[in-house]
């Protein structure tokens, strides 16, 4: 159940892409690279062995707090290596990345790779179109006007401020992630489910035993919020620049070609090395929609190439500081949220609004 790359189906080939494909081909920029990923992976898995030896001999201690924004920190890196994993830039076979997927993503991270990977195809097929990508139809963000009359009781309350609500409701990124695990592996839709539920449960029991066993109860608490809370802005913040604040894309968007469909509703980031570092490549959203399975040391190179191109062919090719993408999400985000009508039921509340959780 690995990603499906959305120009692998012989039509994406044809016509504009083509010719892109065969320049980035020719520059070597498809190939694996083994040793880039043998070496990323070899620092996330020393780096965990030393938080994980830095928490024990801390022991009962306040200061533990400290060591939640690194753990942060590094778990999202490692649900980025699970990302390039499933999209088939580590391993060429697809039993090797599943199995490789499942244990960082359920043993490690503590996510569903199967769910994942069934709701990151839907985006890749369609970024930025109502009805289809999952992403554009966020629970709490409304992207479209017609979402903002659609938007009901706690929801269009939200919504209306979404805007200046926006880090607050990243904060609850990986709280959704977890719900969508747990009622995905209780449901069993997933390609592997006894192993997929298995590994999952053995990484919360060893979390919750390891957090037990060395802080107190409120201790444990505090840390685990506050790790949430800052591994889910910190993935919201990898992912937001890369779509949200740009064209969104309607019915008529199946017909259109697939070079277009994915450079006019992604932006790259323009940043440095040690951004895009963060952002594990993703900052080069352009580039990773149109090829899914290079590997991220090749996102780079690859955009210089791709923006000429799309100089040459008159296709718009967005990109924008950090400072800059994040203004024109709140832009977005304020224009829309505002169109959501002002009435008495803004503020009612509810058990399945209180649920909600973002993408």
């Amino acid at each position: 159940m690995t990603v499906q790359d959305p120009s692998g189906d012989g039509t994406a080939r044809r016509g504009e892409f083509a010719e892109l494909y065969r320049r980035v081909d020719r520059a070597g920029l498809l190939r694996r690279r083994p040793l880039y990923y043998a070496s990323r992976g070899a620092v996330l898995v020393a780096a965990l062995a030393g938080l994980l030896v830095c928490f024990v001999a801390l022991g009962e201690s306040w200061w533990q707090l400290g060591l939640a924004p690194l753990f942060a920190l590094l778990f999202g890196q490692l649900a980025l290596l699970g990302h390039d994993v499933a999209h088939r830039a580590v391993f060429a076979g697809r039993r090797t990345t599943d199995l490789a997927g499942i244990v960082l993503g359920n043993l490690v991270v503590g996510m569903s790779y199967g769910w994942w990977v069934e709701d990151h195809n839907r985006h890749h097929a369609h970024p930025n179109r109502v009805g289809h990508d999952p992403a554009a139809d966020s629970l709490l963000f409304v992207r479209t006007a017609e979402q903002a009359r659609r938007a009901r009781r706690l929801r269009r309350f939200v919504a209306r401020y979404q805007a200046e609500l926006f880090f607050p409701l990243l904060s609850l990124q990986a709280l959704g992630l977890l719900v969508a695990t747990g009622v995905t592996l209780v449901r069993g839709t997933v390609r592997r489910p006894v192993l997929e539920r298995v590994l999952a449960l053995l990484h919360h029991v060893l979390a919750v035993a390891l957090a037990v066993a060395v802080l107190t109860p409120f201790q444990a608490l505090a840390f685990t919020v506050l790790f949430g809370a800052l591994l889910g802005i910190y993935l919201g913040c990898v992912f937001a620049p890369n779509h949200k604040g740009m064209p969104m894309t309607g019915p008529d968007a199946g017909r259109t070609g697939f070079l277009r469909r994915q450079v006019l509703p992604s932006r790259n980031l323009r940043a440095g090395r040690f951004v895009h570092a963060l952002f594990g490549g993703l900052g080069y959203q352009i580039e990773h929609h149109l090829f899914p399975a290079m590997p991220a040391a090749a996102l780079r190179p690859a955009s210089h190439l791709v923006r000429a191109y799309c100089a040459e062919i008159g296709v718009p090719y967005a990109d924008a500081g950090l400072t800059a993408c994040f203004r024109e999400i709140r832009r977005d985000l304020h224009a829309v949220g505002r169109s959501v009508p002002a009435d008495s039921g803004a503020a009612g509340s509810g058990a399945a609004g209180s649920a909600e959780a973002v993408r």
